[in-house]
Parts: C-alpha cells; sequence; structure tokens
C-alpha cells in the first residue's frame, strides 16, 4: 500500500481555491489557527511573555484572524490545570492590550491520552477548541491500547476529539487504513502545517501531503512553539505551490469564532 500512495504521479497545477475563489498569498483564508503553545512557562513553547508577545505578533503578520492556543496537559510532564491556563491566559491578553496588539486570543488545551487524562475526562469539563471539539494527542511511540474505546468515551460524553498531527505518528505510515479508522470513530484529523515543509522528516510530509490531497484533514495547525517555528510557517506561506495545496481542500478553520 505505501508504494501506491507515494508514486511519482505528476501532480496537478492548482489555480484557484476550492470554492472557486482566486488563491491569496497569506494564511488569511484560514483565518483562525487552533493549536499552538503561546502561554508563557507552562509548557515547551513560549518561555517569558516577551516569547508570547513575539509569536502571538507573527501570527498575526501572517495573517491569522483569531488565534486558540493549546497548552499541554500531560500530567508527567506539564500538569496543567483549567486555572493555570485561564489566568496565564489573562495575562496575555491584558499584555497584548497594553502593546496596541489587537488579535482575539482564547485558551484551550493539548491533552496526552493517557490515564490521567481519562480520570480528567470522569471528573472535570475539558477545555474545548470551540464548541464540543478538544484536541487530543497520543504517543509518538504506539498506539494506545482502546483508543477507539477512549474515543468512544470522549464522544459519549457529547465531545468532538480533534487528532493533533496524526501525520506524525510514524507507526500509522505502513497501516493507512488508521486513518480511515479514526475518521469513523469520530475523529477530525489535524495537519501541522510545518510538515508540508518537511520540518519532521521526508515519510511525515509524504504522508500530510497525501492525506491533505486525499481530503482527510479537517484542520490545519501551526502548532507552534517558538520562532524557529514562525521561520518555517513563513517559508510556506512564500511557497506558491504548498499555499496552493493549502487551499485546495475546504478546512473547518474559518468556522470558528469568538
Amino acid at each position: 500500500m505505501f508504494s501506491r500512495l507515494f508514486g511519482s504521479k505528476k501532480k496537478e497545477k492548482i489555480e484557484v481555491a476550492y470554492n472557486g475563489q482566486p488563491l491569496v498569498n497569506d494564511l488569511s483564508f484560514l483565518g483562525a489557527d487552533m493549536h499552538s503553545h503561546f502561554l508563557p512557562g507552562i509548557d515547551d513553547g513560549a518561555q517569558t511573555m516577551e516569547d508570547s508577545i513575539e509569536l502571538i505578533s507573527q501570527m498575526k503578520q501572517l495573517g491569522y484572524k483569531r488565534i486558540v492556543t493549546t497548552p499541554h496537559i500531560k500530567v508527567d510532564n506539564y500538569p496543567n490545570t483549567p486555572n493555570i491556563i485561564l489566568s496565564q491566559l489573562a495575562e496575555v491578553k491584558a499584555a497584548l492590550a497594553e502593546r496596541g496588539i489587537d488579535i482575539p486570543v482564547h485558551a484551550a488545551a493539548e491533552y496526552y491520552i493517557d490515564d490521567y487524562f481519562l480520570q480528567l475526562l470522569d471528573t472535570e469539563p475539558l477545555l474545548t477548541v470551540w464548541k464540543n471539539e478538544v484536541l487530543v494527542e497520543i504517543s509518538f511511540m504506539f498506539e494506545p491500547i482502546q483508543l477507539g474505546e477512549i474515543i468512544f468515551r470522549l464522544t459519549s460524553r457529547g465531545y468532538q476529539p480533534i487528532m493533533a498531527h496524526p501525520e506524525r505518528y510514524m507507526y500509522y505510515h505502513h497501516d493507512f487504513d488508521k486513518y480511515e479508522e479514526l475518521k469513523n470513530r469520530g475523529c477530525y484529523l489535524q495537519m501541522n502545517i510545518n510538515s508540508l515543509m518537511g520540518y519532521y522528516g521526508k515519510p511525515v510530509k509524504q504522508v500530510a501531503e497525501k492525506l491533505f490531497s486525499m481530503g482527510m484533514y479537517d484542520y490545519v495547525g501551526t502548532d507552534m512553539h517558538n520562532l524557529k517555528h514562525t521561520e518555517v510557517v513563513q517559508h510556506i506561506s512564500r511557497n506558491e505551490d504548498l499555499m496552493a495545496l493549502l487551499q485546495s481542500k475546504p478546512l473547518r478553520n474559518p468556522l470558528i469564532q469568538f
């Protein structure tokens, strides 16, 4: 299957967006970014308030209109809580206002699926990206046992799971049906935009391109942590072929409003 997926078929040149509109040369067509790490000092993203301000300013220059930042909740590394996240969000919003930087910022979380996550699911409301949509990630080493049952528990409690960067789970690369299975179980799929530049390696880039071309992705997120990530996104915005690809399929990003 892998060889069939990544053959040498010549790509057709994309001339207009999926809806027939002219292509644009910035990321304004996405409207909202829904995966980033901009709250200072609480995970592996921004470490200081100045980091946060600079990253958010760069996002505005890239064309984004709204930002949902999603710090990790992973008990062994980043034991964040809604109170920690929302208090940091308030400080960031105040700092943006002081500097006259006008861009709406909301906070949710990137939940790591483990036993602690299941405890949270049973005991408290989860932070949502938009409406009932919850961003989750899984191990980069192996698929969690009973992932299907965990997704069912999420959906049965009224949540809509968004699986973060599925192209980065290398154990799926030789079993492409797993992506269909995630979709069939009710997951939205979110691509990291930097995957298209080969930031995480060639195999991830190939899978991301294929999934995107198949219309499998529901969201595109930056997963931005630092200025190095910003530089990669800037390169994407200058790449006509990648910008055309990103505008060739409908995405849910523009639906996010707050």
